[in-house]
């Protein structure tokens, strides 16, 4: 075993000596070292359940043979960070997270882990960790909280909260109203409950097969968890014993047909981005053009919030992945038969599952035959940009529009809290990409607000930040090249003419050719506020949006 280098020979006497005063017993140092990387926080609603499912993993470990050990590793709730300074150290602890468990790991060379996650980039940050060890690997996510409920009306997080904001400030709700929802809007611990980041990547993990099967969709505060939990921890000593690796379950097929699920979820297009990431890590070559590629053959066959009002209970109610799995299997052929951390295949659990098809349509009455997310290309974004077609209208598949330019989030919030957004205009939020920002900020805030003042349907938003799995209406973000390294995006001006085509894949600047070479040669990039500390670092070596935007 791994560990065998720190508690086997006379020359490791002071290795065995730390650990006895650990607490570690004689009977269980020839065991199989399993630790328990676990993201556990107060500061994070979907994470403060997790000291029950470390119990649980705990003793599936030692139930099979196993001596576990648990560690911290960080922890950043986007839905807290949003909106401020803090938003800009969300995506950059995907990679310092990633950068804990592989230094946790290797410094005590353990021959497995169980890494307990839910949120938005710890999920992602902990695939990525567990491919550049390539030691055996569980991934459990902590699972979605249950939907929220005031006065007879359904509620989730956006609906309840960032919505709700724009229906007071146009007058829809009273402040009394606006304090009863955000009471109401999430009344339990887990992820947020509709299909935003932390819940997409949660059913990709599992399609991916990292994470045993229903374990996506069981609610946080489900017993079907705690037991998933238990499992997880049995798991990982088998696949110690038998040397199954993260790279032998993560391969280009099964990375592929996280994509098609994707697609067919209408899931959150941070998605793409931790996919590109993810995909690096197992020394696999994945690019935009495979995202591009799978949604001209993929239809959208499940709807949920924020673009419906079913939430994931609904999903797991249904089948969960397995019944996507079902309805898939043998009429997609983009569908691969991969295997899973159990040696299950694909096939396999779509013919052990049962599925609603009221809620997982099939696939010959989708909800749309377009896909869930789409990349859209034009001289605005040469190197790609993303829409989340399933949050957007179909009436404004197809926009022309004004361009507002704000070089800040901020900023972009005033104009739209005081009206100066008007019915027709295209927001323009620049200098917030991976280098820009840095950190590339969501900017569910803005979008959340033009929905929630009616102008969900009349506006769009572009930007070379990135947007929440909550996000919804006409929102094309990760445009790649960004400003601060002299994108087009940089070079639009108040007033400008920007057309959008979803049907045509395209976003374009209606400027001149010459006009916008004269821009070029005049552009001098706008200077956000120098980072210090662990944001420089970041700034110095992050790519593009459409590279992943990858700390390296």
């Amino acid at each position: 075993m791994r560990s065998d280098i720190i508690k086997k020979g006379i020359d490791h006497a002071p290795h065995r000596a730390l650990l006895y005063a650990g607490g570690l017993s004689d009977k269980n140092i020839d065991r199989p070292f399993i630790g328990i990387a676990s993201s556990f926080s107060d500061l994070v609603p979907g994470h403060v359940g997790m000291r029950d499912l470390e119990r649980q993993i705990e003793k599936g470990i030692h139930s099979n043979g196993g001596q576990a050990f648990i560690f911290g590793v960080p922890a950043v709730c986007d839905g807290i960070a949003m909106g401020h300074c803090g938003m800009r150290y969300s995506l950059p602890s995907r990679d310092l997270i990633a950068d804990c468990v592989e230094s946790v790991a290797s410094a005590h060379q353990l021959d497995g882990l169980v890494l307990l996650t839910n949120c938005d980039k710890i999920t992602p940050g902990m695939l990525i960790a567990a491919l550049r060890l390539n030691i055996p690997c569980v991934i459990v996510t902590a699972g979605p909280s249950l939907e929220g409920s005031c006065k007879g009306e359904s509620l989730t997080f956006i609906r309840g909260s960032y919505e709700a904001i724009g229906k007071y400030r146009i007058g829809e709700i009273t402040e009394q109203k606006l304090c009863e929802m955000e009471h109401y809007a999430c009344p339990t611990i887990g992820s947020c409950q509709g299909l935003y980041t932390a819940n997409t990547l949660a059913c990709l993990t599992e399609v991916m097969g990292m994470s045993l099967p229903g374990c996506a969709t069981a609610a946080a505060v489900s017993s079907k968890k705690k037991r998933i939990a238990f499992e997880s921890g049995y798991a990982v000593c088998d696949l110690v014993r038998n040397n199954i690796l993260p790279k032998d379950i993560i391969t280009k097929d099964s990375i592929r047909n996280a994509i098609v699920v994707d697609l067919t979820l209408g899931g959150s297009t941070n998605s793409i981005l931790h996919l590109l990431a993810i995909a690096q890590s197992a020394d696999i070559d994945l690019s935009l053009d495979d995202f591009e590629e799978l949604s001209s053959k993929i239809p959208q066959i499940i709807k949920l919030d924020p673009s419906s009002t079913l939430t994931m209970t609904d999903l797991d109610n249904a089948g969960g992945i397995s019944g996507v799995f079902k309805t898939l299997w043998n009429k997609t052929p983009e569908l691969k038969n991969t295997k899973n951390i159990l040696n299950q295949t694909v096939e396999e659990i779509a013919q052990n599952a049962w599925v609603n098809s009221d809620v997982i349509r099939p696939l010959d009455n989708p909800i749309t035959n377009n896909p869930g997310l789409a990349i859209l290309r034009g001289n605005v974004a040469p190197n790609g940009a993303v829409v989340k077609i399933s949050g957007v209208d179909k009436d404004v598949f197809e926009f022309r529009g004004t361009a507002k330019i704000f070089n800040h989030e901020e900023d972009a919030m005033k104009a739209i809290t005081d009206d100066v957004v008007k019915a027709g205009d295209v927001v323009v939020i620049r200098y917030e990409g991976p280098k820009g920002g840095p950190g590339m900020r969501e900017m569910l805030a803005p979008t959340a607000l033009l929905v929630g003042k009616g102008l969900g349907k009349k506006c769009a938003l572009i930007t070379d930040g990135r947007f929440s799995g909550g996000t919804r209406g006409l929102c094309v973000g990760h445009i790649s090249p960004e400003a601060s390294v002299g994108g087009t995006i940089g070079l639009i001006e108040d007033g400008d003419i920007i057309e959008i085509n979803i049907n045509n894949r395209t976003i374009n600047l209606c400027v001149d050719e010459n006009e916008l070479q004269k821009r070029k040669e005049n552009f001098k990039p706008y200077q956000n506020e120098v980072p210090k500390g662990y944001l420089s670092k970041y700034q110095k070596s992050v790519s593009q949006a459409h590279l992943g935007a990858i700390a390296q």
